[in-house]
């Protein structure tokens, strides 16, 4: 049984993640021309209003894309936001909670509270799209300074940063340790140790971690 070309086109743009041209349209569905493959955007467009349906068509950069519906967008940060909270490990969430609580904070604070290194956790956020680059911090090393993204506030169901639950007391970050020349005289002879490359600035380029409009 043939299938109606209509039904391939939605097969289409469902498949594709990037809008799709009518002269492509008319390429993969052997159509007469691009105003023929408009046509079935346009019969398709009408069947979704008319049946109701979840999805409608949008027209961007050139092409068409299938999207959801504006009403639709509360399930869907429902689903979102769930998504998010399983797949955080509990150093992530951790980690996440006091970016979100001091930011902009920078990885040796966040190492500071937490006890110990935060690095990949600080990539994971970073890959996830919750955390960005604020800048750098006027310290030595001058080590990057993170911040909560919108992908955050979305995730977590929060306005703005002013909407996170109070907590009792504050995230300190503990005192540096004492300089050299107060330790004990029998430790004078010892040599010093390289600084803890870790806690130094990663590199003069940045991720590209600006969040999604």
């Amino acid at each position: 049984m043939m299938t109606e070309p209509v039904t391939l086109l939605e097969a289409l743009l469902f498949a594709s993640d990037t809008p799709i041209e009518p002269e492509r349209i008319r390429d993969v569905l052997d159509l007469e021309s691009a105003a023929a493959a408009r046509e079935l955007v346009q019969s398709l467009a009408l069947r979704l209003r008319t049946e109701g349906r979840a999805l409608r068509i949008i027209e961007a950069g050139g092409g068409f894309r299938l999207v959801t519906r504006p009403e639709m967008a509360p399930w869907l940060v429902k689903l979102q936001r769930s998504r998010t909270r399983s797949r955080l490990s509990r150093p992530a969430l951790e980690t996440l909670a006091i970016v979100a609580y001091r930011q902009p904070v920078s990885r040796p604070e966040v190492d500071g509270i937490r006890g110990m290194n935060s690095e990949g956790v600080l990539d994971n956020l970073l890959d996830r799209r919750l955390i960005r680059i604020a800048g750098r911090k006027d310290a030595p090393g001058r080590p990057f300074l993170y911040e909560t993204t919108r992908e955050f506030l979305i995730a977590f169901g929060l306005r703005d940063p002013g909407d996170l639950p109070r907590v009792e007391g504050e995230l300190t970050v503990p005192e540096s340790p004492a300089p050299e020349e107060s330790r004990p005289a029998e430790d004078a002879g010892e040599l010093t140790g390289a600084a803890d490359p870790s806690q130094q600035d990663p590199g003069s380029i940045g991720p590209d971690v600006a969040p999604r409009s």
